[in-house]
């Protein structure tokens, strides 16, 4: 989780300078995904068998292809 965290800091860092002062949506929008990829790849490292997107695809549209194939 260290080494994670150190890249992401990193990461912002060295994206942070080259952005301009006055872009602000795209400043919050790249903390938002920087936020949300740490967090993912924190959760991945504690709960490894953790389920991906596609499960939550496969609950969502499987009743839909049941009702599909009748």
């Amino acid at each position: 989780m260290f080494g994670i965290t150190v890249v992401a800091i990193l990461m912002t860092l060295y994206e942070w300078q080259k952005m301009n002062k006055n872009q602000k949506k795209e400043k919050r929008a790249f903390v938002t995904l920087t936020i949300a990829g740490w967090l993912l790849a924190v959760l991945l490292v504690i709960f490894p068998d953790m389920p991906g997107p596609t499960h939550l695809m496969d609950v969502i549209f499987k009743p839909l292809g049941k009702l599909l194939e009748k």
